[in-house]
């Protein structure tokens, strides 16, 4: 029996697949049954053409066989088969793929699709395997003939019997190293998880010897050991059914089957595209967020298949960050695969799919918004910190796909309102979109800075998150209203009498607040007469982009540099404490600043600051009290 070489610079190129191609041994037992619906999927092209074959698709199978003794692992089908000059042709070149011719010649928009494009699958096998043997009988032929190789060293092919049209690709397992473990490919449960996870929806159905326990049938109540022949795949994917077919019970169940989380989804999205590219999807909106989604453990992306066959558990490049927390799949056969059918070249029809992706959640969750508010609510609470983080990221780059979606709570309202619904209620003279920042609600509610805002009757939009400041600023506007913090120096409001006193009252105190920012010593970049204050005798603004809530999230931050606001104290003059300043401006100097720096500390405190010497704060109580 003459041995013969591969082709196509055997050697190198077998090495760099057994050794280079895959990320993953277990591959293999994937590749290798997408060979065999191959194969059976050819033998159903040709009953369309031969009307002599009867192509019953119940008579079509896969069957995995082990025998541990001798180390064998057995893959065998009922389809086409190859005669001895497809054996040489398929088998003897490497990166020759017969299904790739195939799938040229006969092109269908039918659900039957060819897998295999690339012809190296099948080598994938050497990674666990010392000899691989090929037993194949075609549809064309009375003679069936073996082919066996152990590898770089070449193969030989040889007459062979087989009873029926098939073939059985036969793995001699290799021995364990103290590296790997290879016993795990001649295990029931290793196999069974393996199918599973790859080609749980492969076509036709994939039998296998398994070992169930069954009642003896004496009646004993003792159970017995037997081996029965099962079907381990699911065979009809979910998502291409009709979605008339399905009830929201058989999307729950699929993404608990599928292990997206252990929380119910709250939508679901089932998308079947046709047009530039073809592909189905189902999408889910989870309940609630992974404990991990905000730590560098969790990994966004999609699961996505083609034609049945997952590639890649979590393809990063179909989601957006701000759609991180969606969980799903995409199915397409549309995809330009690598070599290895492990990850996907950046290509135009993936590009396509994200973007439709990207748009069909964009759509749904602006319909959840519009029609079922309390559940959109419910999202929102989830992961509203998420679109936040969309908006601010990548420059702004989403900040139009996102603000429609964007909610804040209301200060008239009393509860989240989104920034249209605002926008329309504006009174006509209201020049900004108003918002306060602070740790939470209550607290925003008793800040000085809201009171000439309220007192004028517009609404306030309570920044309770850290993020949203910083969203704020890259939109920047919102259907050409200009966002204005209500701490800011301008908030646009037309001035009144009590601002006319004012600016008459810094004029005619002017030595008195130089005297206040001199005693500060540069904590503040002014101190002038508030018109905004009310009840309160004092409050903390800022002047430039950075504001006070801005910095206290900056400071926060590992490593942060010291990134400070351009503060500046506003005292209420019509407060009674003001009484107070003058009188110690005029005649105790040491007193005006001790009222200074216990105005000054009382700011930070209400701004929630720390303040720079508490030792010399309680002090300063004390010299008050006494």
């Amino acid at each position: 029996m003459v041995k013969k070489q591969f082709q196509a610079e055997s050697k190198r190129l077998l090495e760099m697949m057994i050794h280079s191609i895959y990320t993953h041994r277990e591959i293999f037992l994937r590749e290798l049954i997408s060979n065999a619906s191959d194969a059976i999927d050819k033998l159903y092209y040709r009953s369309l053409q031969d009307h002599q074959l009867d192509f019953d698709k119940n008579k079509y199978y896969i069957k995995i066989k082990v025998d541990k003794e001798k180390r064998l692992l057995t893959i065998s089908d009922t389809g086409i088969g190859m005669t001895k000059e497809e054996l040489d042709a398929n088998l003897g070149v490497i990166a020759k793929s017969g299904s790739l011719a195939f799938k040229l010649e006969h092109e269908t928009k039918d659900d039957h699709s060819i897998i295999g494009q690339f012809g190296v699958g099948f080598y994938s096998a050497f990674m666990v395997a010392d000899v691989v043997t090929v037993i194949s009988r075609s549809v064309d032929s009375d003679e069936a003939y073996r082919w066996e190789s152990s590898g770089v060293d070449g193969y030989t092919i040889e007459p062979a019997v087989r009873e029926e049209v098939g073939t059985d690709v036969i793995l001699k397992i290799k021995e364990n190293t103290e590296e790997e473990r290879f016993d795990e490919y001649l295990e029931e449960y290793r196999l069974r998880q393996i199918i599973k996870k790859y080609s749980d929806f492969i076509r036709y159905p994939i039998k296998m010897d398994v070992t169930v326990y069954k009642p003896k049938e004496d009646g004993s109540g003792q159970v017995e050991e037997r081996i029965e022949e099962q079907t381990i795949n699911s065979m009809v994917p979910i998502w291409r059914k009709n979605k008339n077919e399905l009830t929201d019970e058989d999307y729950v169940n699929f993404y608990q089957e599928k292990r997206y989380g252990f929380d119910k989804p709250l939508k679901h999205i089932h998308i079947s595209a046709d047009g530039a590219v073809s592909y189905r999807a189902i999408l889910f909106i989870p309940e609630n967020m992974p404990y991990n989604y905000y730590s560098a453990e969790y990994e966004k992306g999609l699961e996505l298949y083609s034609s049945g066959v997952l590639i890649m558990s979590r393809c990063g490049e179909l989601l957006p960050d701000c759609f991180s927390f969606v969980k799903g799949m995409v199915d397409s056969e549309d995809l330009s695969l690598n070599i290895s059918r492990e990850m996907l070249q950046h290509d135009r029809q993936l590009s396509l799919i994200a973007k439709n992706i990207k748009n069909r959640i964009k759509s749904t969750l602006a319909g959840m918004l519009k029609d079922e508010r309390e559940v959109y609510e419910k999202f929102y609470k989830e992961f509203g910190r998420q679109l936040k983080f969309g908006v601010y990221s990548d420059f702004g780059a989403h900040k139009e796909l996102l603000q429609d979606l964007l909610m804040f709570y209301s200060s008239r309202e009393k509860k989240l309102v989104t920034l249209d619904e605002y926008v329309q209620r504006m009174p006509e003279e209201q020049k900004y979109i108003y918002y306060a920042t602070g740790e939470s609600v209550e607290r925003i509610d008793k800040l000085p800075q809201t009171e000439l805002v309220k007192d004028k009757g517009y609404e306030i939009l309570y920044c309770t998150e850290d993020i949203d400041e910083f969203a704020i600023k890259v939109l920047a506007a919102y259907k050409g209203k200009e966002f204005r913090n209500v701490s800011s120096g301008d908030l646009g409001i037309e001035p009144d009498a009590d601002d006319e006193q004012a600016k008459a009252e810094e004029e005619s105190h002017k030595e008195l607040f130089e005297s206040m920012k001199e005693l500060l010593g540069g904590k503040v970049k002014a101190v002038r007469p508030s018109t905004r204050l009310k009840s309160h005798p004092v409050c903390l603004t800022a002047e430039g982009d950075i504001s006070i809530e801005m910095e206290k999230v900056l400071s926060s931050m590992p490593n942060a540099r010291e990134i400070k606001a351009e503060k500046v104290l506003e005292v209420n003059t019509r407060h009674a404490v003001f009484q107070s300043l003058k009188a110690a401006f005029e005649h105790d100097k040491e007193k005006l600043e001790l009222y200074t720096n216990l105005l000054y500390n009382q700011a930070l405190l209400i701004e929630g600051l720390p303040i720079d010497d508490p030792i010399r704060f309680s002090n300063d109580i004390c010299k008050l009290m006494h």
